[in-house]
């Protein structure tokens, strides 16, 4: 998913509008990991970034997007862009000390 939101809409309140978008990002992520997985893969994993536009986007973690978005409400923006990328993961051992 790559995506620019829009914050700002004529008839529908700023706090309404974010909380469209954190629904859409989570049922994006839902749909994603209920994929199944290719040989040899544990689970799915994200690649996520977050700015104000594509160009300014800084890597993120997947647990913070939720609050990014809400900050973006915060701060008054009238769009942000959202990109979380699925890639297939594998587990490490842990290292015996």
């Amino acid at each position: 998913m790559k995506k620019t939101f829009k914050v700002k809409h004529p008839k529908i309140k700023a706090a309404r509008v974010l909380d469209g978008i954190i629904f859409e990002v989570r049922k994006y992520v839902k749909r994603e990991r209920r994929k199944e997985l290719p040989e040899g893969v544990d689970f799915w994993d994200f690649d996520c970034k977050f700015g104000a536009t594509a160009e300014d986007a800084k890597v993120v973690h997947l647990s913070e997007i939720s609050k990014l978005i809400g900050a973006a409400g915060d701060q008054g923006l009238e769009s942000f862009y959202v990109e979380i990328m699925a890639k297939p993961g594998r587990r490490t051992k842990k290292p015996v000390n």
